[in-house]
């Protein structure tokens, strides 16, 4: 018997317009399509004319539903995965039923399409041969500030999401940890109505969102230049240093030590402030 095929097809990020033919043909080829939010991608399927049975997947019974549907897939069945919006796994639920239908020997193929970090990317006017995606930050201040922090001498372009109630926040957080010159661009609700794509520093770009109540709603991607010359990257890692240094030292100390340790200017370190 041979084994059906795992296809994974990205769906539009907003515009219906991105969906390709070929990921219609292949959601009507399938036995069953499984998707995060399946009432949401109910909707998205029967824009389409499409019916079949939808399953939920997600981060809470993927491990227990991966096995049930790799058997479903070693009998000859043939199924899609996609996401409530974009290319699936990309900071979505999936990776582990991939991974063991590649285990069992399943096919698995992908249908590419619309991605929003991409689609920012490709707007943002920043240097796109080299970049990192780092998807949502924590939650958590002190994760997110400590985690902004081991990124700041990274020389890759940053791409990040971010959501409309901790957008501001972020921006901040990213000022406090590359500083307030670094290039950055915010893409909002890409492909959209209301799409909008700002640039500027972070400081500029900071200022804007919290001068316009419209540029803190809906779905964000942030893109931020990574560090430049060596002077740059020396300066982000003193930085980094400091804010470590910082947390058991009195600030005169913590920088005369991140000073020494990374090569950074001292009086660039000393009296730095956390965003609140």
């Amino acid at each position: 018997m041979t084994a059906g095929t795992l296809f994974i097809v990205a769906t539009p990020i907003g515009n219906l317009g991105d969906m390709s033919h070929r990921g219609l043909e292949t959601l009507r080829g399938v036995a069953a399509i499984c998707a995060e939010d399946t009432r949401r991608s109910g909707q998205l399927l029967s824009h389409f004319g499409i019916n079949k049975p939808l399953l939920a997947l997600h981060e809470h019974n993927e491990d227990a539903l991966a096995q049930r549907l790799v058997a479903r897939l070693v009998a000859g069945e043939s199924l899609a995965l996609i996401s409530d919006a974009g290319t699936p796994l990309v900071s979505d639920p999936g990776y582990r039923l991939v991974r063991a239908a590649r285990a069992a020997g399943v096919p698995v193929s992908p249908v590419p399409g619309a991605c929003a970090a991409i689609a920012a990317l490709s707007v943002a006017g920043l240097p796109s041969d080299r970049f990192i995606f780092e998807g949502f930050l924590a939650a958590k201040v002190s994760a997110r500030r400590e985690h902004l922090a081991r990124l700041a001498g990274e020389t890759g372009t940053l791409v990040f999401y971010e959501s409309s109630h901790r957008i501001a926040e972020s921006l901040a957080d990213m000022r406090a940890a590359f500083g307030d010159d670094r290039p950055a661009v915010i893409a909002r609700e890409l492909t959209k109505l209301f799409e909008t794509v700002l640039d500027g520093t972070l400081a500029e770009l900071q200022a804007k969102v919290e001068a316009d109540d419209n540029q803190r709603k809906g779905e964000f991607v942030v893109v931020v230049q990574g560090a430049g010359d060596d002077a740059e990257a020396q300066l982000a890692e003193g930085r980094r240093v400091y804010a470590m240094l910082n947390q058991h030292l009195p600030p005169s100390t913590a920088a005369k030590l991140a000073a020494d340790i990374t090569g950074a200017p001292r009086k660039a370190l000393y009296g730095m402030k956390e965003s609140p």
